[in-house]
């Protein structure tokens, strides 16, 4: 083969990291190319057909505000669009869209087409290093592919071993090759691994199942997009349904635990706690009667039915006598059983902030090689190496979230201080900061590094510029606007709520839990046109109303984040040598040597760490950079 022209960047995997590395680079002006095991895989959607969720909801408007694409594509190809959690509070709401598969991919690589983005089909197996730089990559036929920076997003495909049962299937993904060397290469220059294990339930026939006997479940009468870059969104509104196990089906499963691949020890790796296999969830909470299973359409008008709820390494025929018995599902018949997967990861705390490798200059990892779980988790990184990757091509600083800025804060952060033992999912209880962290706020958290790094064009800038700026005005109208007794407390009254007895502030109401904006009539709130003439009015209005309501907890959480924030600005030496600390614990000082964090603040957030290992590690920085400065 000819030599390859040399690329700032080369992105290893074409799966939902991949996509957003490569095309954040690109978006940043540099030559890069994405290399795929298939061509045609690129942008598939591996797993269930849905976009955002719990926690993951928030991360995809994070994406979308630092120039990301997956909300953009998930939107044209939405069959039903659903906001999460509104039984609780507003910090906790999060977008979901049941998605398109085939019409997502199909998206996806139309975009790269019409990118400057190159596209090869082949298999890196390698990497090239010298002087610990990445200098490029090698593939399955000797090729050397001469790079400046490499991302590798290898999703599930490292090594993958598929378990159906006591069938074991060498494979990446279902009817996929799976990808053998990099592990090799990686271990070689002293990277450690280790081995993980998800799992995809059975896909079904349509007309199979008895329709009429699951409750159906439809999206939200007034959906809103998932990327402030969609300018129209009317999606369908197609169902899910709902059916649910019982005695029989767990009876059978329990009598078949032996048949499984995870029960049986050939899963000899970690799953996910909090995605857990049918298997799991009726052996390990035995008193629950029956479980939930949503049926949802992987495309629209699809034959082919994912069976959410059913995750499973049961030998196949076991599968489907399981899934027969439940009701509806009698004469059920498989397009395909579900499995479950070992692959290999690696330890994420070998990784700087930036996603880069602590050994390797030029080397980022993203995604399930990181051991994540989830699409979402996997573009959140993706976009950041991609962004990172660009910076360091063009040596300039990189782009760092800190937990009190983002989801995908938490996400980096607790992927490189926390031991990584099973996929790592993202939840809202795992943000501190979550009543900041909300995703109608995800602009006003993120525009300004959208702007500072140059990841939007100005048109959207501006746009959402103007749209942070009127939800200010708003709510400084509703701190100033008085509202009088005879204006207002005809409506407390039929609310059931205490009149008031003399003029107030309209946000003074607002913070009320029962009272909203809409309890005020338009004259009384005398909005301005330019701002009721705003295309995301009905957004300003719903965010200015939150941020009156949650005021009083954010101020709180903000004294947090500004007392806390003069220890992430305290460096600590890379190589700063933890063995002079004699008075540290050997359990504390072998954590610090492991993880190597780059900031005091880093370092307090480490698993087992103590503040009195903070203090001694403070007054040693200090004394160390003392005698630097007498030298």
């Amino acid at each position: 083969m000819k030599p390859h022209n040399k690329y700032d960047l080369v992105v290893v995997g074409g799966g939902h990291a991949g996509v957003e590395a490569s095309l954040a680079a690109v978006n940043l002006g540099l030559k890069t190319l994405l290399v795929s095991m298939d061509e045609k895989s690129v942008g598939r959607t591996s797993c269930n057909p849905a976009i955002g969720g719990l926690a993951k909801g928030q991360m995809v408007k994070e994406v979308d505000v630092l120039g990301g694409v997956m909300g953009f594509f998930a939107d044209q190809c939405t069959l039903q669009s659903k906001t999460l959690n509104k039984s609780k509070g507003r910090s906790v709401w999060s977008p979901r869209s049941q998605i398109d598969k085939l019409k997502y991919e199909s998206v996806v690589q139309e975009y790269i087409k019409n990118s400057s983005l190159r596209v090869l089909g082949g298999e890196v197996v390698s990497v090239d290093i010298k002087n610990n730089t990445i200098c490029g990559v090698f593939l399955r036929d000797n090729t050397k592919i001469p790079c400046s920076s490499v991302v590798l997003t290898c999703g599930t495909f490292l090594n993958g071993l598929i378990h159906i049962g006591e069938e074991q299937i060498k494979a990446g993904r279902y009817g996929e090759e799976r990808s053998e060397g990099i592990t090799e290469c990686l271990i070689s220059l002293g990277f450690s691994s280790g081995r993980l294990k998800t799992g995809t339930p059975p896909r079904i026939k349509k007309n199979t199942v008895d329709w009429g006997v699951g409750e159906a479940g439809y999206g939200d009468k007034n959906p809103k997009p998932l990327s402030y870059r969609t300018a129209r969104f009317n999606p369908k509104d197609e169902p899910c349904y709902s059916f649910r196990t019982n005695e029989k089906t767990h009876s059978l499963i329990l009598e078949n635990l032996s048949s499984s691949a995870m029960y049986s020890g050939n899963v000899k790796s970690t799953g996910p706690r909090y995605c857990p296999s049918i298997e799991d969830k009726v052996y390990k909470f035995s008193k629950n009667p029956s479980h939930v299973l949503q049926l949802e359409p992987e495309w629209s008008n699809s034959e082919q039915i994912y069976v959410n709820g059913f995750s499973t390494s049961l030998s196949e025929d076991v599968q489907l006598k399981c899934l027969q018995t439940v009701k509806g599902l009698e004469n059920v018949e498989f397009i395909r059983p579900g499995y479950a997967i070992e692959y290999d990861f690696f330890f994420p705390s070998q990784l700087k902030n930036t996603l880069e490798s602590k050994e390797i200059n030029g080397l980022f990892l993203a995604g399930q090689i990181n051991g994540t779980s989830g699409y979402e988790e996997a573009s959140a990184q993706g976009l950041l190496a991609g962004i990172n990757s660009s910076m360091y091509v063009k040596n300039k600083n990189p782009l760092i979230l800190k937990r009190s800025d983002a989801y995908m804060g938490v996400l980096i952060d607790d992927l490189i201080l926390k031991d990584t033992n099973e996929p790592y999912r993202m939840f809202t209880s795992r943000a501190e900061y979550r009543l900041q962290l909300r995703s109608s706020n995800a602009d006003q958290r993120l525009l300004q590094y959208s702007e500072d790094f140059n990841l939007l064009n100005k048109k959207t800038i501006d746009t959402l510029a103007k749209k942070i700026q009127h939800t200010k005005d708003v709510v400084d109208l509703l701190e100033k606007t008085s509202i009088k007794p005879k204006q207002i407390n005809k409506t407390l009254k039929k609310m059931g709520e205490s009149s008031i007895k003399e003029s107030i502030k309209i946000s003074s109401l607002i913070k009320r839990p029962t009272f909203f904006i809409k309890n005020v009539e338009q004259k009384i709130l005398n909005v301005p046109k330019t701002i009721t003439q705003n295309n995301f009015i009905d957004e300003i209005m719903f965010e200015a109303e939150t941020i009156i309501k949650y005021s009083g907890y954010i101020n709180r959480q903000q004294d947090e984040i500004d007392k806390i924030a003069v220890y992430e600005e305290k460096i600590i030496p890379n190589n700063f040598d933890y063995d002079i600390i004699k008075s540290l614990s050997n359990e504390s000082r072998e954590k610090f040597k492991k993880i190597r964090p780059q900031t005091i603040g880093q370092a307090g957030r480490i698993d087992g760490i103590r503040p009195s290992d903070i203090s001694i590690l403070l007054v040693y920085l200090k004394r160390s950079f003392h005698v630097k400065q007498k030298k």
